[in-house]
């Protein structure tokens, strides 16, 4: 027991490493543009380059893992983080900051998704989806806390020694993953490390059309509060007025809808079919961003009701995410860090787009941001349900 809880600590800060990174820095967005003498405009773009790299790298996190192991790539990754977190902090203009924050970009998703593929090493079904579920829940301590310490040391400290502490957290978990971590994939059940072998593999996965659609789906899921993580200093500063040290107001709700969903999943996970718990998750969901539509249609945007939407769009997704994440990965349960790398990949696109191009169209007005939301709700459930309408139709065409 001891060690499975030492195992979703490890994997949850692991996890924590992408999402610590995003917000943290957020309330330092004025200071960094003030010092470089940038627009907000281009300071959102250190958010995106970030993004855009965290995708595009966690197409190949994953499938390294299949081929090298699971410890060696994440403490490979880290280091590379570590790297990227100083040149950050050390940043003489703008334009290495976006580089070393591409950097950053590039490593801070490995945790994630060679730890998904880790779980499904060692668990399987409800097991798996309990465990998920678990480490949703400390991992959902990230986004409560970064902005908070971030807005505090902007003020005390500037914003650079945001990214000292980033790296020094890299540091520590290095340390601990180099003990603790355990190898979960044998060398006779590593993939052989051969692109042409690589590329059949990914060339199978994007031809199965409902594992496409149902992982654009789960990226959807997530959406929804990735819009106000993008527009956070807009959303907390500009249309609540707040000050940048209350950024706690936007991401407390968020974490307190994902501890209590997570909590709750862990519990029914052998009690519930995933399916049944997916779609409860999907309904509550759904009326979160509903409600955020109606409230800013008819109210001026204030504490605390602006923010009472997100805490329900939080706990129908953190109701969702972990039995949607089980029945992708088992897609292709040969190779489960490509399917992780993928599913991870297209997320974080999503992420990016909305980041680059959605966020600033809609941070002026909550209003506008309530239908970023609700967009986000209705393309969810779209995809999944289409995704797994065609692998039911699949999986009976098969057997007939």
């Amino acid at each position: 027991m001891q060690n499975l809880r030492s195992l979703t600590v490890i994997l949850a800060c692991l996890a924590m490493l992408g999402p610590f990174a995003t917000d943290a820095y957020l309330p330092s967005f004025l200071s960094i543009g003030q010092e470089f003498q940038v627009s907000q405009a281009m300071v959102q773009q250190t958010l995106s380059v970030y993004l855009f790299s965290f995708a595009f790298m966690s197409l190949f996190w994953g499938t390294l893992s299949d081929s090298f192991g699971r410890k060696p790539v994440i403490i490979a990754s880290l280091v590379l983080f570590g790297i990227g977190s100083i040149g950050s902090a050390l940043a003489p203009s703008f334009g290495w900051l976006l580089f070393f924050r591409g950097l950053q970009g590039c490593s801070a998703g490995a945790g994630r998704v060679i730890g998904q593929a880790l779980v499904r090493d060692r668990f399987q079904g409800a097991a798996a989806q309990r465990f998920f579920a678990n480490i949703t829940l400390v991992f959902s301590l990230a986004p409560a806390i970064a902005p908070v310490i971030g807005g505090y040391m902007n003020n005390y400290a500037g914003w650079r020694s945001t990214f000292v502490l980033l790296c020094l957290f890299c540091v520590a978990l290095t340390l601990v993953c180099l003990r603790q971590l355990p190898e979960t994939l044998p060398a006779t059940a590593r993939q052989v490390f051969k692109p042409g072998i690589i590329m059949g593999n990914y060339l199978k996965a994007l031809r199965n059309l409902p594992f496409l659609i149902t992982i654009v789906g789960v990226g959807f899921a997530f959406s929804g509060f990735a819009l106000y993580i993008s527009s956070a200093a807009n959303f907390i500063m500009g249309i609540l007025k707040l000050p940048e040290t209350a950024f706690a107001w936007l991401f407390l709700p968020f974490i307190g809808g994902m501890v209590l969903g997570s909590t709750v999943n862990s519990r029914l996970a052998e009690r519930l079919d995933p399916n049944l718990t997916i779609r409860i998750g999907l309904s509550i969901l759904g009326l979160g961003a509903l409600s955020n539509v109606l409230y800013n249609s008819f109210y001026s945007a204030s504490i605390p009701w602006a923010v009472a939407p997100i805490f329900i769009y939080a706990l129908g997704m953190s109701l969702a995410l972990p039995g949607m994440t089980v029945i992708t990965l088992n897609t292709f349960p040969a190779m489960r860090g490509l399917a992780s790398s993928l599913q991870s990949s297209v997320q974080m696109l999503i992420f990016a787009l909305v980041s680059g191009f959605i966020a600033p169209l809609l941070f002026h007005s909550a209003l506008a941001l309530a239908w970023g939301m609700a967009g986000s709700a209705l393309l969810c459930s779209l995809f999944w349900f289409t995704g797994r309408h065609l692998a039911l139709k699949h999986t009976t065409a098969t057997h007939t």
